[in-house]
C-alpha cells in the first residue's frame, strides 16, 4: 500500500512536470504499456472511446495537449490513495475539476489512467 507521503511526493512531482510542460518530465510517470481513457482524450483525438495506448500513443496526445493548451497550469486539490493507486484531485488553468484515477505497477510508474472532469 502507498504511503500517505508516497502518493503526496507522486503528486507532487507529477503536478510539477505538468506546470513545466517538459513533456519528458510528464511522460516519465508512465509505463511504455499504459492506457489512459479521457474525454480530453477523446475531444483532443477525434476517438470517442478517448483511449490512448502505449506510451509512445500518449506522447502524442500530450504533445498535442500541450500544444492546445499553452497557458495549462494544474492546481491540486487533494490525493487520495489506495493499494496500487492513486486518484489526483485538481484543478486547471480553466476552472474545470478533475480527478485522475491512477493505477501504479511495482516501479510506481502509471499503467492506468482513467480521467473525469467536472
Amino acid at each position: 500500500m502507498l504511503s500517505e507521503s508516497e502518493a503526496r511526493e507522486f503528486a507532487e512531482r507529477w503536478m510539477e512536470a505538468w506546470n513545466s510542460h517538459d513533456l519528458d518530465a510528464i511522460l516519465s510517470h508512465y509505463a511504455p504499456q499504459v492506457v489512459l481513457i479521457s474525454p480530453a482524450a477523446a475531444r483532443l483525438l477525434g476517438d470517442p472511446t478517448g483511449t490512448v495506448s502505449g506510451k509512445q500513443a500518449l506522447r502524442r496526445y500530450f504533445e498535442r495537449g500541450l500544444m492546445a493548451y499553452p497557458n495549462l497550469n494544474f492546481e491540486l486539490l487533494e490525493v487520495m490513495r489506495g493499494v496500487s493507486s492513486v486518484i489526483l484531485y485538481y484543478i486547471n488553468q480553466s476552472g474545470t475539476h478533475t480527478g485522475e484515477f491512477m493505477e501504479l505497477d511495482k516501479n510506481r510508474l502509471v499503467v492506468n489512467v482513467v480521467a473525469n472532469y467536472s
